[in-house]
Parts: structure tokens; sequence; C-alpha cells
């Protein structure tokens, strides 16, 4: 239950949240005003579910760390919360001045990211359930690992999962190339996956303990296959092409 619950949330939000942000942009403040709706809500869920360590908390405290990452996730991909720099990268730079440039085109999100994992972990030091902030600091971990990959260069920087307004950060990827930093990455986020694992299995059946940890060993494999798919000659764009309507309609259009 817990593995499908996690692939079931992570696939349906992903898409959902592609498919808002890929809309008009006329639509963005009224997702923006759900989003942050659904944020705040997130954020009383976990407050509440913190304080039981029931299985239902656990699951609770999950969606409620989900739905505080998918407000955040809309607002940086509606372009509401990327960064002051807003522009292709100066061609030519290299080292630390393209890095300080890429930067500032996320600079603000990655603030917004680390200031809220620190207020849920702060918020659930000593509360019994705290999978809601180890969810949301596992997910920002594996967001930023990515990225620092995305600009150092992989062989498959797909960009289809960006939308129109974000378009620019396609000019910070690195060239496309195999490195240690991209293998490193995905051995480390599988030895993470291992040890939630054998917290899992070493959990009593149907235990709070034995769910929280199986949700969070699914929600690391998942960043594997995320990983993987930066090494590998994967479209993951493919898996939510039902979130692209608009594209659909402009591609048809171009064709006719």
């Amino acid at each position: 239950m817990p593995f499908i619950v996690t692939v079931a949330i992570w696939f349906v939000a992903t898409g959902l949240i592609a498919w808002a942000d890929n809309r008009e942009r006329t639509t963005f403040s009224t997702s923006l005003m759900v989003g942050s709706v659904a944020g705040i809500a997130g954020l009383v869920v976990i407050l509440i579910a913190s304080l039981s360590v029931q299985v239902w908390a656990v699951y609770l405290s999950f969606i409620g760390a989900l739905m505080v990452w998918g407000w955040h996730e809309l607002s940086f991909l509606t372009g509401a919360s990327a960064g002051p720099r807003r522009g292709l990268a100066d061609p030519g730079l290299t080292g630390i001045a393209r890095f300080r440039q890429a930067a500032a085109t996320v600079m603000h999100h990655e603030i917004a990211l680390a200031v809220t994992a620190l207020l849920l972990i702060s918020l659930s030091w000593n509360a019994p359930n705290q999978i809601g902030a180890t969810v949301f600091v596992l997910m920002f971990a594996m967001r930023l690992i990515s990225k620092i990959n995305l600009f150092v260069g992989v062989p498959n920087a797909t960009s289809e999962m960006l939308p129109e307004q974000l378009a620019y950060l396609k000019s910070y990827f690195g060239p496309s190339r195999p490195t240690l930093l991209l293998t490193a990455s995905i051995a480390a986020i599988a030895a993470v996956t291992a040890w939630f694992a054998t917290l899992a299995l070493a959990a009593p059946v149907g235990s709070a303990e034995m769910v929280g940890a199986s949700l969070l060993t699914t929600l690391s494999l998942l960043g594997v296959l995320e990983h993987l798919f930066l090494a590998l000659p994967f479209r993951d764009g493919m898996l939510w092409g039902w979130a692209y309507p608009q594209r659909k309609a402009a591609a048809q259009t171009h064709q006719d």
C-alpha cells in the first residue's frame, strides 16, 4: 500500500502541476491562489498529524508534505518564485562566474525551500511523527542534487517538463556527457533507499514505523529513477503527455 500511494500521488501530482504551469499565463494567478491554499493546508495537516503515531497520521503527514512541496513547485514553474535573473546565460562564462549566474536564476525558489525545510524541522523537532519534515527534506535534497547535475552536465538533459516561461534555464545546463558526479549521486540516493528499506523490513508488519519507512523507501526509489532518466536516453516527459494539451494544440496548429 505505501508503494502504491507514493507512486500514484507522485504521478498525478506531477501531471497536475505540469498541466497548471503550461496553461495560459492569465490562469497563473488562480493556480497560485489554489496552490497557496493547498500549501498552507498541507502545513496544518503536517502539524496535526505530527502529534500522532498512528498509521493514518503517517499517511496524512506524507500527503501534507507533498501538498507543501507542490505549492513550491507550482510557484517556481509558473515563474513566480524563480530568481532575480530571468534571461539566457552569457556565452563564454565558465567556473564560478557561470555558477553565480545560474544560481541567480533559481535563488528565490531555493531559499523558499530551505526556509520551509527549517520551519518543518523546528516544528516537528520533538513531535512523535516526523514523517512530514523528513519527506520534505528528502525531496529538497534530491531536487538540489538533480539541479547541480544539470548544471555540470548529464547525458540526457531532457527539458520537456520546462514550461515556456522558464525556457531560458536550458542555457544554463552543462554539456551532454557522463560524469562521476551523476554516478555518485545515483549511488548515494540508492544507498539512502536501501537504508530506508532496512528500516521498513525491521519494523513490525503493519506498524506506523513500517509504513513511514516504506513511504520514504519508495520516494527515494523514485529519486533514483529520476536521476537514471538523466543518464539514459529516455524522455520522462512521455509519462505526462496528457498534461500538455496546449503544447499538443500548438504542435497541431504548426503542422496544419
